[in-house]
């Protein structure tokens, strides 16, 4: 795919995901997820390249000062990722995250390890994680699941499964949450209410 067109398809991405979004021009110019995302498909590129890791790294740097999200080079992204506002995002060096997927601000795809192993989420296509999420370790969120906002992560979760509490317990989706667009930071869990 040429760069033109991944600029497009994440332009159209960032439209589909973000009602407040008001056009093209606009967000190339101020979407701060966008920024992030782009310019971690050139320091993934360049962590590749052993003889680069050092330069990716600082460039990484460079990009969380200026957007306050934090990709770590290493990471794996899939096509027409979006993070909506941002700020403090971190994604760790062995996340893998797949296509059409949308963070909030202040997710963390975390580890719980110092060993040098895959130590950071598994983020299936389809998956939406909430504001504040944190999701930690080497667990698998599976594809079209929801995350909600501040919830805390430590086990793997299904397919089309719906995250929250802390710790994060995870249940099916209902039929009526499949056919609309689902939004994380509404669910609670309903064993805190009871």
């Amino acid at each position: 795919m040429s760069f033109l067109a991944r600029l497009r398809e994440d332009l159209d991405a960032a439209a589909s995901h973000d009602p407040a979004a008001r056009g093209s021009m606009e967000n190339l110019v101020v979407y701060s997820g966008l920024h992030a995302i782009w310019m971690h498909r050139l320091t993934h590129r360049m962590w590749a390249r052993p003889g680069l890791r050092f330069p990716a790294r600082v460039l990484s740097q460079l990009t969380r000062f200026a957007t306050g999200i934090e990709i770590h080079p290493g990471a794996t992204i899939g096509r027409r990722f979006f993070i909506d506002h941002g700020m403090g995002v971190v994604i760790g060096e062995t996340a893998e995250i797949g296509d059409d997927v949308m963070l909030y601000h202040g997710v963390t795809l975390g580890g719980r390890s110092l060993a040098r192993i895959k130590r950071h989420p598994t983020i299936c296509d389809g998956v939406t994680v909430g504001a504040g999420a944190k999701i930690l370790g080497p667990v698998t969120i599976g594809k079209n699941s929801a995350v909600g906002a501040n919830a805390v992560v430590v086990k793997d979760a299904p397919a089309d499964s719906i995250i929250t509490g802390i710790p994060a317990r995870w249940r099916h989706r209902q039929v009526k949450e499949t056919q609309a667009a689902v939004d994380p930071a509404e669910y609670i869990d309903p064993a805190i209410y009871i």
